[in-house]
């Protein structure tokens, strides 16, 4: 397969050793004891603790169970477990978006079939729209803990300061919006764009609104390609908010927790376009670890004046888990334990401040912001899973590369399209 997902240098194939020695105790020992290998890539001090406890829980319950926990910053959990991944010998339970790059791992006989388990003896009902993100040919091979949308954060009280007592809900209004706030000396836009998926949210969403579903099923499914002038024009809108200098200084090399999420968490940024975690980030990446409070507020991203896609089209996904083929029984079962109705309400009231997917949880909903996410998820007549996951893990990569390059000014709109439209034909072969 020419992906560059399983593509490792020298020094990821010197690691793979330590790595395998990591996920060898999942055998049941001589003890009777079970270990269960849990990957995770909440590391915010205020998030990792969560999980922490919900093991503490499960084993109390099952005391011949030791769940052992690595939690690995967003980027370098993608790269570990890449090179995991390659060697065969996956975790037992494991982070995933669902989509193309978990399609991937099951199609090469790395995931286990949960089908039947979740089908016949669950403890609470997840919606099938939900349970389908991570389902490949028909088989379930993990199940989304949360499930929402992204969509554009802001800072009432700085959109206030420019006459913004309530957000732009066009394009244009946008742009206006972004001048205003520069004029006034605040950062209109956070951006962490040395992650690259950050800032692919605004090319994947300008094409959502511009083209609609008509548009990505005709450049996945047939009839059209990533050539076509939603694409294109979706670069064109974005080279127009590039020319703002709507960001941070450095934003080009900045991450997401540590700069972007700071920038909003502390009050210093006006606007980050980011999924339904924003809130939990920015608190635990802000000085007071507090964030901004009641002065943050969530709306959808901005109606494209003339484009096909709908205010009500929502771009997302979830966070979920998978199981890793050579995982004992008690993976399954953490994993329904992690999705029972009370677990998931425990996720939803605390620093996490998930959106859950059991049915029932979502009662335990409190933030208006998030409730507000729930409803958008649960009303969008197109619901679009992010580029980077939905699309063949390649030209996921090649998405956030060619978007990067528009940021950098080395790329034209046409030339992203055009390397979008050339990896993923080629992934199609």
């Amino acid at each position: 397969m020419n992906r560059r997902m399983w593509i490792v240098g020298i020094a990821a194939i010197l690691m793979v050793a330590s790595v395998l020695v990591s996920c060898s105790g999942k055998k049941k020992a001589d003890d009777g004891k079970v270990t269960i290998n849990f990957w995770h890539l909440d590391s915010n001090d205020l998030h990792y603790p969560e999980w922490e406890k919900i093991a503490a829980e499960f084993t109390k319950l099952h005391p011949n169970v030791d769940i052992k926990i690595t939690v690995l910053e967003n980027e370098a959990y993608k790269s570990k477990l890449a090179t995991v991944m390659q060697s065969g010998n996956p975790p037992d339970i494991f982070r995933s978006w669902g989509g193309g790059v978990m399609n991937s791992f099951a199609e090469s006989g790395l995931l286990k079939d949960i089908t039947s388990e979740y089908k016949k003896n669950w403890d609470s009902k997840i919606g099938d729209g939900a349970v389908g993100v991570y389902s490949y040919k028909g088989k379930i091979y993990g199940l989304p803990y949360t499930m929402g949308g992204v969509g554009i954060w802001y800072n009432k009280e700085l959109l206030a300061k420019v006459g913004y007592n309530t957000p732009p809900a066009t394009w244009k209004d946008f742009l206006d919006c972004v001048k205003k706030l520069k004029a006034a000396g605040i950062t209109p836009i956070a951006l962490g764009e040395g992650d690259k998926w950050p800032g692919h949210f605004w090319w994947v969403y300008l094409a959502v609104r511009l083209g609609g579903k008509e548009a990505f099923d005709k450049a996945t499914i047939g009839g059209g390609s990533f050539n076509d002038e939603p694409f294109v024009k979706a670069g064109e809108l974005l080279q127009e908010l590039i020319a703002l200098n709507p960001f941070q200084e450095g934003f080009l090399a900045a991450t997401y927790g540590g700069d972007q999420a700071a920038l909003m968490g502390n009050g210093k940024a006006a606007m980050e376009l980011m999924g339904q975690w924003a809130p939990a980030v920015q608190i635990g990446s802000s000085e007071s670890k507090k964030g901004i409070g009641d002065k943050l507020a969530f709306m959808p991203f901005p109606a494209v004046e003339g484009g096909k896609g709908k205010l009500t089209d929502i771009m997302g996904g979830g966070d979920g888990l998978v199981i890793g083929k050579n995982a004992p029984k008690e993976a399954i079962e953490f994993l329904k334990f992690i999705t029972n109705i009370e677990t998931q309400k425990f996720l939803t009231t605390g620093p996490l401040g998930i959106v859950p997917t059991a049915i029932g949880a979502e009662t335990a909903l409190t933030d208006p912001n998030l409730i507000a996410i729930n409803k958008a998820v649960s009303s969008a007549g197109y619901f679009q899973l992010y580029y980077d996951q939905y699309l063949p893990p390649a030209t996921g990569e090649v998405v956030k590369d060619a978007t990067q390059g528009l940021f950098a000014g080395t790329m034209g709109p046409k030339e992203v399209a055009a390397a979008v439209a050339k990896s993923y034909q080629a992934e199609k072969k």
